[in-house]
């Protein structure tokens, strides 16, 4: 009965950030969280098929266990420069809105636990990342962590084509 009571408890937080838990992982110089939730596995990274005429950001197609996924490269999509893949850039293996995609970053670091108090809002400023597909800043002491609303971002007008690929 106290883990029914503790669950709705926990439950009542922001839509945001359900369970406070963010996976981190790097770009370039930044770090990034986003909900773990939405992570199934990680997995390194391997070559893809390419998909002719899909944007550049979209690197192309893996067969996941007999499921075939998308996977999008988030140096691209950033503009973040470009992607050097050595043994410890990862794709991160999502469910989004009932469809599995794979994400390419630098790196993973660890899974970190926010509290509210630990998550500001994003400042409003001119950047390649568009900040409507932020949930705020993490801090952890010194170290911030930029948490992405992996939700938005993935189901976004512009990515949409993942809908037809993965299709």
């Amino acid at each position: 009965m106290s883990y029914t009571t503790q669950t709705q408890t926990s439950m009542q937080g922001s839509e945001e950030s359900a369970g406070n838990e963010f996976l981190a992982f790097t770009l370039g110089q930044e770090e990034y969280g986003l909900d773990i939730l939405r992570v199934q596995e990680i997995r390194g990274y391997e070559p893809v098929t390419r998909i002719a005429n899909a944007p550049a950001f979209i690197k192309g197609v893996v067969n996941l266990r007999g499921t075939i996924i998308p996977v999008v490269d988030m140096r691209i999509k950033f503009s973040l420069g470009e992607p050097t893949y050595d043994q410890f850039t990862v794709v991160i293996i999502l469910n989004i809105a009932g469809r599995i995609v794979g994400m390419v970053v630098d790196s993973v670091s660890d899974v970190t636990t926010l509290s509210p108090e630990q998550v500001k809002p994003a400042p409003e400023i001119g950047t390649m990342f568009d900040t409507e597909y932020l949930i705020g800043l993490g801090t952890i002491g010194e170290r911030m962590l930029i948490l992405v609303d992996i939700d938005k971002l993935m189901t976004s007008a512009e990515m949409g084509l993942i809908e037809k690929i993965a299709a």
